[in-house]
Formats: C-alpha cells, sequence, structure tokens
C-alpha cells in the first residue's frame, strides 16, 4: 500500500488527518502544499487535486479530495482504529451527524473570522473593517456557544461518551481562532474541558502538528505585552 498527503499544517483539516495517519499508525509519504507560497494555485497541484485545496490523499491510484470523505474512506478501508471509528450503525450514525453539522456550524464561522482578522490583511495590505470584523466575531462565537452547550453539554465527547475521530476535526478547528487572539477554552467551560482530553488522547501526533500553530500564538501574544 501507498498512501500519499497532501497538506499543509496551517489549514486546519490537514492537521487533523495527518495526526489521524500518525495515531493509527497508517504509513504515509507526507507531501507538504504551501498555501502561503500559492503552491496549490500551480499546474503541477491542479492535476493532483483539480479544486486546488488542502488536504488530498492519494492512496494507490485513487486520489481523495474534501477531509470527511477521506476519514470515512480510510474508516471503510480499515486503516483507523474502530475505537475512535465505531462501525455500528447507530454509533456511526451519531459520529456522521457532526461531521455533516460541524462544516458549516463550526468550521465556516472559525475559519472565517482568522480570514477576516488575519489573512485578508496579510493578503491585500489594508486594515480589516471593524464593524466587518465584529459580524464575524459575533457568527463564530454564536457557533461556539451551540458547540459548547449542544453538543458538549450532555456528553463529554461530540458523539457520545467515548472519543472519536469527530472530536479531533472539531479540536483542530477550535484552535484556528487562537492565532487571532481568541481562546475558546478561556470562554467555554465545556470546550476546554473537552480539549483537554482530545489533546492528550492525541498525543504526542496533536502538539506535533501544532507546533506552527502554537510559535504563532506565542509570538502574538509576546507582542501584547
Amino acid at each position: 500500500m501507498t498512501l500519499k498527503l497532501y497538506f499543509d499544517l496551517m489549514s486546519q483539516p490537514s492537521r487533523a488527518l495527518y495526526i489521524l495517519l500518525k495515531y493509527a499508525k497508517i504509513d504515509f509519504e507526507p507531501k507538504l502544499v504551501d498555501l502561503r507560497k500559492g503552491e496549490h494555485f500551480t499546474d503541477e497541484y491542479a492535476a493532483v487535486n483539480r479544486l486546488k485545496k488542502v488536504p488530498v490523499i492519494v492512496h494507490n491510484d485513487f486520489t481523495l479530495t474534501e477531509s470527511v470523505a477521506i476519514v470515512k474512506y480510510l474508516a471503510r478501508e480499515n486503516l483507523i482504529p474502530e475505537t475512535i471509528s465505531p462501525k455500528e450503525s447507530k454509533a456511526q450514525a451519531r459520529l456522521d451527524e457532526f461531521m455533516a453539522w460541524q462544516h458549516i456550524g463550526l468550521r465556516l464561522h472559525t475559519s472565517m473570522f482568522f480570514r477576516v482578522k488575519n489573512l485578508e490583511p496579510l493578503m491585500t495590505g489594508q486594515p480589516t473593517d471593524p464593524k466587518r470584523l465584529q459580524r464575524y466575531e459575533r457568527n463564530m462565537i454564536s457557533a461556539l456557544e451551540e458547540f459548547d452547550t449542544k453538543w458538549l453539554g450532555h456528553s463529554d465527547f461530540v458523539a457520545g461518551d467515548r472519543i472519536t475521530v469527530a472530536d479531533l476535526l472539531a479540536a483542530c478547528e477550535l484552535e484556528q481562532p487562537r492565532m487571532s487572539g481568541f481562546d475558546p477554552a478561556l470562554k467555554y467551560k465545556n470546550i476546554a474541558a473537552w480539549w483537554v482530553k482530545v489533546r492528550q488522547h492525541f498525543s504526542p501526533y496533536y502538539e506535533e502538528a501544532h507546533i506552527i500553530l502554537n510559535k504563532i500564538v506565542q509570538k502574538n501574544n509576546a507582542a501584547k505585552l
């Protein structure tokens, strides 16, 4: 078996898949795609992924995009431990339920807040419109409150009482606004307790995938002093 992962650790789903492959002890060839340099827009990369996004896997001669689709494929190929990707129908449905929600319910809002506050000024050289930023921050806060109360308010993890790959996907999404000076763990008690468990469960690969991000957070925090 040969498996290639095209990724950039600044991408939330890229980090999740990187951690998952390491955790599941799946041998893979890492193929770094530097988003800051625009490598995902090259003709060479377009030949791998016509959507010009990360992450992507190439498993033997099969190419697949979209992180949730990749997770489900790896599970069907029996490459992910059943402990974090249950096969029982109802347990699997709970997993699918969250993954269907999180793309719009959580990922959209945390990533757009980061984009508007950090990426757009960097790309355009123009300051962010404060009112526009406030609107995206309100949207993110609403999403985080729903995640904290509706998904974590009645169980330890997003799909029930045991940790799954869905928790990993969510945790990586919540790391992104930390680079914008917003740490969800400081505002939401359920998220804070859950996050500790997820990080510990996927250690040391979780820390490995977030080395660059954590350095950015530390640098930004130091600049405030």
